[in-house]
């Protein structure tokens, strides 16, 4: 039993690891925190939907459409309405994503209003049984899908200029204008990918969850929760943040009641603030008086 958790945990917390890494990677190059980002989470499910469903195109090209898509909207967002308020305070930033977010939220509830929509299997994979351990084909498919996207995430970002340049931003955005870099188109890709590394996390919802426009609120809480976690800032940190959350739920839902799988994101967020508020991988904050 111990082990079938571990795997259920692991392929859950592989979604949440999508969701923590796409918040992180906005959160390092800006020091904003998205809060409308679950709902990016859903729109990302709800176009392979549309795609999968509603236009008969096969699962593999519908995803990566579904990915370009939110890439775009993660661009035109920050290039539209991010860039405008940049100067102003952080409150705006809170405000102006949590606003959009419910904006593409109500898009969702016009047009399918509160219906629960079933995407059709698409993991066609035989279960792998081992023992009395039985490794599902959706298990397989996540698991797989994100270790494969987070190594070549974190690849790019230690053997390519583009690692650089994200370490010297989150250090200091002047000192990586000085240095040359376009810190303003740098900060639109980024919301980019973040946008489509969330797009990815509902892509594979998708499959193994009942859609509907609030699904991505959940997401975000555990995204918060992996993030809390790891460490506000470390991509690392999120990734193994978020792993340590779904096998989390997973053991404290079977050991001691299942309605903790509902709250334990939010326990992890209160204890982790009230014992070490920096989180496993994060940085102690220096204030210089």
């Amino acid at each position: 039993m111990f082990l079938q958790l571990s795997i259920s945990g692991l392929s859950q917390g592989a979604i949440y690891a999508l969701v923590a890494l796409s918040l992180t990677v906005v959160y390092r190059s800006t020091t904003i925190v998205n809060f409308g980002h679950g709902d990016f989470v859903m729109a990302g499910a709800f176009v392979s939907y549309v795609l999968t469903v509603m236009l008969g195109i096969a699962f593999l090209p519908a995803a990566v459409l579904a990915v370009l898509a939110l890439f775009v909207l993660g661009l035109c967002f920050s290039r539209g309405l991010i860039r405008p308020i940049r100067g102003g305070p952080h409150i705006g930033f809170a405000l102006m994503c949590i606003a959009v977010g419910f904006v593409m939220r109500g898009i969702a509830r016009i047009v399918w209003g509160r219906e629960v929509l079933p995407m059709p299997s698409v993991f066609d994979m035989p279960p792998i049984f081992l023992g009395n351990l039985i490794i599902t084909g959706d298990a397989i498919f996540i698991i797989g899908t994100t270790a494969v996207l987070l190594i070549a995430f974190f690849a790019v970002l230690a053997l390519t200029d583009i690692g650089k340049m994200v370490q010297a931003v989150y250090q200091s955005q002047r000192g990586a204008q000085l240095i040359g870099i376009n810190v303003d188109r740098f900060n639109d890709m980024t919301w980019g990918v973040g946008a489509a590394l969330g797009a990815v996390g509902g892509i594979l919802i998708a499959p193994v969850s009942l859609l509907h426009p609030d699904i991505g609120a959940s997401f975000l809480i555990k995204g918060f929760a992996a993030m809390t976690l790891g460490g506000f800032g470390s991509l690392h940190g999120a990734v193994i943040g978020a792993l340590l959350l779904g096998v989390t739920e997973q053991y404290a839902g079977a050991y001691i009641n299942t309605a903790l799988i509902d709250i334990t994101a939010y326990l992890v967020i209160v204890i982790v603030l009230l014992v070490r508020p920096h989180g496993l991988f994060g940085r102690k904050s220096v204030v210089k008086v």
